[in-house]
């Protein structure tokens, strides 16, 4: 299993950060240790002063394939869910004024959390799903799938033109606006439409 992740998906997120609008999908990928395992408490990394969440939408691929035409991408995931990419902010932004590669900002270990699977059915459309997070209660990120600026069916195709897609990988589709900061003692609960899919604390 592989965790595949997307960056720069959303217009305003990219702006956010200041960085341009890509033209294909950015992609990064973390290795399965960074898979919150379920019912593990997530515990604040020693070595960031700055923790960012990152909610997304996540697919799981359900078929193993390679150099996948977008019109048959379908085919390849069954289910979505809300994860949250966790970011070491500092550490990234140390790491890119460098000029290095950041996986240490992005790759740690439990880095991925994620929730309950949804399957993904025909009377789902998949390109008006609403997500949202919340911290605390509190509203912080909320957007919709048509945002996007890659859909679903385009970031398989283009992922699978230089990795092989294996049944069980998980794809992190990109973050909204709105990311921000958390810090030990946060509540983190994240939904898709009206159904929380993942709670969690910061510990």
């Amino acid at each position: 299993m592989k965790i595949i992740c997307v960056g720069r998906n959303y217009t305003a997120h990219a702006k956010e950060l200041g960085n341009n609008i890509p033209d294909e999908p950015v992609i990064f990928m973390k290795p399965k240790s960074a898979l919150l395992q379920s019912h593990t408490p997530f515990y604040y990394p020693e070595f960031t002063n700055q923790l960012d969440y990152e909610c997304e939408l996540v697919l799981r691929v359900c078929k193993n394939g390679k150099y996948i035409q977008e019109r048959h991408a379908t085919n390849y995931y069954n289910a979505v869910t809300v994860g949250i990419d966790f970011t070491a902010r500092d550490i990234q932004d140390d790491l890119k004024a460098k000029g290095l590669p950041w996986e240490k900002a992005k790759a740690f270990d439990n880095s991925a959390a994620i929730g309950k699977f949804v399957d993904i059915t025909p009377a789902l459309n998949k390109m008006n799903i609403n997500f949202s997070l919340y911290k605390n209660k509190e509203l912080v990120q909320q957007a919709n799938s048509s945002q996007m600026i890659f859909s679903f069916d385009h970031i398989i195709s283009h992922i699978s033109n230089y990795f092989s897609l294996n049944i069980g990988d998980l794809v992190f589709t990109g973050t909204p606006a709105g990311v921000g900061e958390c810090v030990v003692g946060d509540d983190l609960e994240a939904f898709i439409e009206k159904e929380m899919l993942l709670k969690m604390e910061i510990k």
